[in-house]
């Protein structure tokens, strides 16, 4: 048996993320000694880097029990880890789309702000955020 604090560095965890993803449902809560600490098996150890490891992946806990719970009633949960990760890269799809149209509205209200300024426009606080919509 093993305390929180060992099962958390064969993991690669904190303490504190061990006790969270047993909080969760992640795992199984461990057995407590008469003194009420945490005792784990070995076997938690191989849950926890996967939980850590779909974490790094970007899946939420959420998603991580959905996982977690479809094998455990005997499923093969890739089909489920197949859409996840779909949609994550979707996700990620439409904020690199965002992220370069924003790049492009920036570049216009700082190349109109700086047309204003060589004009000398005066702006009540600022010609950048104030031409911003225009630029929009």
């Amino acid at each position: 048996m093993l305390t929180v604090g060992r099962i958390a560095a064969e993991s690669g965890l904190s303490p504190k993320a061990v006790r969270l993803y047993e909080a969760g449902g992640l795992i199984d809560p461990p057995e407590r000694t008469a003194a009420g600490y945490r005792t784990y098996t070995h076997d938690v150890v191989p849950v926890l880097r996967f939980i850590r490891q779909a974490q790094a992946l970007g899946l939420s806990l959420k998603e991580i029990k959905d996982i977690l719970d479809l094998q455990r009633s005997g499923e093969q949960p890739c089909g489920l880890v197949t859409d996840l990760l779909d949609q994550h890269l979707a996700d990620i799809d439409r904020r690199i789309s965002d992220l370069k149209a924003l790049r492009t509205t920036l570049r216009s209200a700082r190349a109109q702000a700086g047309r204003a300024a060589g004009r000398g426009e005066s702006a009540v606080v600022c010609r950048i955020i104030e031409g911003a919509s225009a630029a929009s």
